[in-house]
C-alpha cells in the first residue's frame, strides 16, 4: 500500500478487460472466453481524475461498436494501452491486435484485401503525402464497404485537424479520423492518478522481478506529485523501477526518487493539439537508459589487453558502475541472465571452442 497521509484516499474506476458495463469488477462470461492475456500483460486502465473517467466511459459505450477510432496524445501516455482495452470488448476480441508503425506498414503496400481483428497503426501524424494518401484510400473502403470483422486504430501524437489546418495532413483524412476520438490528458493535468498508477506500475514491476511489494516512504508521493512529468506514465515507470531494483529495503525514500530529468510541470507550454493519454506499459522502460549505458560504456578507451573477454568484461564493469552495483539490472540492460553475468564477473570465457 502506498505510506502516505497526504493524499486521502479516492474512489478508483478500473476499465477492466470484458467489463459488462459500468465501473463493475466482474468480466462477461464471453470476454473469459476469448481474452487470451494475462492480468500483468494486460492491466487495467486506472482512473480517479474526472477527465480519464470521462474517457473510459467514451471507451465502453463506443469502443466495442467502431469500426474506426483515432487516438491522439503524447508518448508515453497510454494511446495502446487504450486501444488494447478496447479490442477486448469488441466483437473482434478473439482475432489478433496487431500494433504497427504507420509509416513502415504502408510502404510494405499490404494486401487490404486479407485484413482481421484490430489493427492499430502508430505515428500517423508523421506520415509523408505518399503515405496520407494510401491511408485515406484505405479508411474509404472500409466505411463504404464494410470489411467484417476488422477494426483499424489510428495513433497521433499531434492533433490531425491543427495539422490540416495548416496543410501538414489532408484534410479529408482528418476529418474522416477526427469522427471518433479519443484525446488522453498528460499525466500532469490528472494528477489525482498519480498515486493509483503508481501502486499498480510497483505491483506490477515487483512482480515481474519476483520481489515483495515495495512501499514508498513518507514524503515519496508527494515528490511524485510535484514532478512535472514531461515523459508521462512511461516516465513515471521508468523512475519506479529503477529505484526498485536499487533499493535493499524495499522502500522507496524521496531520495531514491530523485533524477536527474526531474522538472517542474509544465502545463504552460502545452498546446490543444498536445493532448494526450494516460497509462503505459512499464516493460521498455529501461530500454533508453540501456541505450545511454551502453553508448558511455563503449565510449570508454580500450584495456591494455585487447582479447575479446578483456573487452567483454570492461564493458560489463563499466555498466554495472553505472547502475551502483545493481547485478540483476546490470544483467537486463546486457541481456543475459544473471548466472551469466556471476560467470563472466568470475573470469569465465566467454569463448567456448
Amino acid at each position: 500500500m502506498l505510506k502516505t497521509s497526504s493524499i486521502s484516499p479516492q474512489p478508483v474506476a478500473r476499465f477492466a478487460p470484458g467489463l459488462t458495463g459500468g465501473y463493475s469488477g466482474r468480466p462477461s462470461s464471453r470476454a473469459a472466453a476469448t481474452s487470451t492475456h494475462t492480468s500483468d500483460e494486460s492491466p487495467e486502465f486506472i482512473a480517479v481524475s474526472t477527465s480519464l473517467r470521462r474517457l473510459l466511459l467514451q471507451a465502453q459505450v463506443a469502443g466495442p461498436l467502431i469500426p474506426l477510432a483515432n487516438f491522439e496524445g503524447e508518448p508515453g501516455t497510454g494511446k495502446h494501452h487504450l486501444a488494447q482495452t478496447i479490442h477486448r470488448r469488441s466483437s473482434v476480441a478473439h482475432l489478433p491486435f496487431r500494433r504497427q508503425d504507420a509509416r513502415l506498414w504502408l510502404a510494405t503496400e499490404p494486401d487490404m484485401t486479407d485484413l482481421s481483428g484490430t489493427l492499430y497503426l502508430d505515428q500517423a501524424d508523421q506520415l509523408a503525402p505518399g503515405g496520407q494518401a494510401l491511408l485515406l484510400h484505405l479508411i474509404k473502403r472500409l466505411q463504404d464497404s464494410f470489411i467484417p470483422d476488422f477494426q483499424l486504430m489510428i495513433a497521433s501524437h499531434a492533433g490531425l485537424r491543427p495539422l490540416a489546418s495548416q496543410g501538414l495532413f489532408l484534410a479529408d483524412l482528418a476529418f474522416r479520423l477526427s469522427a471518433v476520438r479519443f484525446a488522453l490528458p498528460p499525466l500532469r493535468d490528472h494528477r489525482e492518478d498519480i498515486a493509483p498508477i503508481t501502486q499498480a506500475l510497483i505491483d506490477r514491476i515487483c512482480r515481474r522481478y519476483q520481489q515483495p511489494t515495495a512501499i514508498l516512504a513518507s514524503g515519496a508521493l508527494q515528490r511524485l506529485l510535484q514532478h512535472g512529468w514531461p515523459g508521462n506514465v512511461r516516465e513515471l515507470a521508468s523512475l519506479l523501477e529503477a529505484a526498485i531494483l536499487e533499493s535493499s529495503s524495499g522502500v522507496l525514500t524521496p531520495a531514491s526518487l530523485t533524477v536527474a530529468s526531474l522538472s517542474p510541470a509544465r502545463g504552460s507550454q502545452t498546446t490543444g493539439s498536445q493532448a494526450t493519454g494516460s497509462q503505459a506499459n512499464p516493460d521498455s522502460t529501461s530500454r533508453s537508459a540501456s541505450a545511454q549505458t551502453t553508448s558511455d560504456a563503449i565510449a570508454d578507451p580500450l584495456p591494455a589487453d585487447l582479447t575479446l573477454d578483456a573487452v567483454i568484461l570492461q564493458h560489463i564493469q563499466r555498466v554495472l558502475e553505472l547502475n551502483r552495483g545493481n547485478k540483476l539490472r546490470t544483467a537486463r540492460q546486457l541481456g543475459i541472465s544473471r548466472s551469466t553475468l556471476y560467470r563472466l564477473l568470475s573470469g569465465e570465457s566467454t569463448l567456448r571452442s
